[in-house]
């Protein structure tokens, strides 16, 4: 039989081993739909809901394998909503393949119907490779390259397809002038930097007596390498957003994320550290680094393009994570003055640790969102596959879960995008079918992306060995962490006609589709919903009616900071005695446990708090009496 474009696109896309194309139809892509069937739907064709979840479960497939990720889409309207998701895999350097179909060759420049000019469209979010396919011949080369591209620069690329050209009679380029011929494949390589660059390096990093290591997704493929060097240094790590699962916080000197999201133990590791070594990391948020001329920095990157950002590093290592800590630690002496420093890391992360569990034990208005994830962490799977949307439940994902064993997670890093975490998890089921997965979600995201895609999820559930997909909604009617931002940095009232939510029952809607459907509002039952949804033996949503007004207060705020929050708002915000009780209580826990605060800040602490009304009891800001345990989300 003859083969067209369109049969040897999927052809070609096999021999890559691609095994899933994340997509919706539509006619641009017909060609393509028709050579589908005639290959039996291989590689198999996922139907999304909406071209932009398609991509983003490109995103996740590719975040949770490393393979590649590869979505089609039609033209005109079908192209310009595969952009969010190709963004969210440029800004987190994931490699991803669009394939786009666009009007016949005969209409263009006709202002055809949806005829965009796809050029003008893309070139920002696929600047590493582009191209249109206007004769057969022009294939393998430009399909190759685009796959080869988005490996090599794990950056999102992308082939344009005129709905004619799909369906013309494959030719493949002759050995003529003007024809560009091309091969499959491509072997694994690594970066290194020179012997002087190292050695610079080791100087730097063995004179420091307090060190803090960063870790971002880069490093994730030198686990063993960075554990090695935490030890050599006698260092703190903190961990980016993206670089969660890069070492389990089951670690002793591990202190969690950092950032605005971050950890009391991860901003003091980067304030108080006199040398710095980041590795595969570009976190933005330099603030949260150690302040500009206290700290030596070293930092490790595979991108020559991202080194040398976000803070003054005194060395820049352009190299492969892995291969480039193996070359340091040969060189590196052993930093017999650093335990001191990393025993009160150490200390410190306990103390944190139970600063989080008594700030989940808090009471609220029904349930504490904190809680919600609290009960969750000792539950996971230690092979449990976490995705996290954006909003105030990322704060929950990255101060609560501790990950340990084979656990992933990832989220939305650079773009943030709302709306990414239930199609993740999509994707990582096709990834990984054998593994649970666990996503994580707010109710403003769960309305704009998720719910939708809950049909993409009854639609495939029985394809997956372990079909358990859980998806914890965190509903507060509110789109939270935006209103905490209003409140925080900008001085500013809930404005209620932007924020506030209409109150959905997702668990209703999960149960419409044949899938166990939860819904919590009373705190005693959190443990037992997330327990009976990951023992539920399919996919389960799980929604809780948590409290708005629980802060989701950053690590380096203090008492000054709170207090200047709630007078920009007290007179004015919708919430203000929730908001401002809820504040309180959850700062106070971080003066209970372990470290005393200074009298100066005990002392504004116990103005603003009052007594009972904050901690309904008669405990002292020192701590609980002797015997005291509080209950499971009760009052604290």
């Amino acid at each position: 039989m003859t083969e067209k474009v369109s049969d040897y696109i999927l052809r070609r896309l096999r021999e890559w081993e691609v095994e899933h194309v994340f997509g919706y139809p539509g006619d641009g892509i017909n060609g393509l739909l028709a050579a589908w069937e005639r290959a039996k739907n291989e590689p198999r064709f996922v139907q999304a809901r909406h071209e932009e979840t398609a991509a983003l479960e490109a995103v996740g497939y590719a975040k949770f394998s490393g393979k590649l990720g590869v979505c089609a889409a039609t033209s005109g309207p079908g192209a310009v909503h595969l952009l969010n998701g190709l963004y969210d895999a440029k800004l987190d350097h994931v490699p991803v393949v669009a394939i786009v179909g666009q009007t016949a060759r005969s209409a263009m420049g006709g202002s055809y119907q949806q005829e965009i000019d796809l050029h003008s469209l893309y070139k920002d979010v696929a600047s590493e490779f582009l191209e249109t396919v206007t004769v057969p011949e022009q294939l393998p080369n430009v399909l190759d390259r685009a796959i080869r591209t988005a490996y090599a620069r794990r950056a999102p690329t992308a082939v344009i397809i005129p709905a004619d050209v799909q369906d013309l009679v494959y030719e493949p380029p002759g050995h003529e002038f003007k024809m560009v011929p091309s091969s499959l494949g491509s072997s694994g390589w690594q970066a290194e930097p020179s012997e002087a660059a190292l050695d610079h390096a080791v100087e730097v990093l063995s004179a420091g007596r307090k060190v803090a290591v960063l870790v971002g997704q880069g490093a994730r493929g030198a686990r063993a390498e960075v554990e090695q060097i935490a030890d050599t240094l006698q260092a703190g790590v903190a961990k980016a957003l993206l670089g969660l699962d890069v070492l389990p916080d089951t670690l002793p000197y591990v202190t969690g994320s950092v950032g605005l999201l971050g950890t009391r133990p991860s901003y003091e590791l980067m304030q108080e550290c006199d040398t710095l070594l980041t590795i595969g990391s570009s976190m933005p948020y330099s603030q949260f680094l150690p302040p500009y001329g206290k700290a030596r920095a070293v930092q490790i990157d595979l991108d020559p393009h991202m080194v040398g950002m976000r803070y003054p590093y005194e060395v820049n290592l352009v190299g492969d994570a892995r291969t480039t800590l193996r070359r340091l630690l040969a060189k590196l002496p052993h930093n017999d003055e650093g335990l001191e420093w990393q025993e009160e890391l150490m200390a410190s992360v306990d103390r944190w640790k139970e600063v989080m569990r008594r700030r989940a034990e808090v009471s609220a208005d029904p349930v504490n969102p904190e809680y919600v994830a609290h009960c969750l962490d000792p539950l996971l799977p230690d092979d449990a596959i976490i995705t996290a949307d954006s909003g105030s439940a990322t704060n929950w994902y990255a101060r609560h879960l501790t990950m340990r064993g084979s656990m992933r997670g990832s989220l939305s890093g650079t773009l943030a995008t709302m709306g990414c975490a239930v199609p993740y998890a999509i994707g990582a089921k096709f990834a990984h079918p054998d593994r649970p997965v666990v996503a994580l979600v707010g109710d403003g995201a769960m309305q704009m992306n998720g719910m939708a895609e809950l049909i993409t999820l009854a639609k495939y559930r029985l394809a997956w060995e372990d079909p358990r997909l859980v998806i914890g909604v965190w509903n507060n009617r509110d789109l939270n962490q935006v209103t905490w931002e209003m409140r925080a940095m900008s001085g500013a009232p809930q404005f209620v006609p932007s924020q506030s939510l209409p109150d959905v029952s997702y668990a209703a809607f999960a149960n419409s589709l044949g899938m166990t459907g939860i819904r919590v509002d009373e705190p005693e039952d959190v443990e037992g919903a997330w327990r009976a949804a990951l023992e539920s033996g399919g996919p389960a949503v799980v929604e809780f009616m948590t409290d708005p007004a629980v802060p989701p207060i950053p690590p380096h705020a203090n008492w000054d900071q709170v207090e200047a929050t709630a007078a920009a708002i007290i007179k004015g915000d919708s919430d203000r005695k929730g908001m401002l009780k809820q504040g309180i209580k959850a700062k106070v826990q971080e003066f209970l446990p372990g470290a005393k605060p200074h009298p100066s800040e005990r002392t504004k602490k116990a103005e603003a708090a009052g007594s009972d009304e904050v901690t309904g009891s008669s405990q002292s800001a020192d701590g609980p009496s002797p015997g005291d345990s509080p209950s499971p989300g009760g009052k604290v």
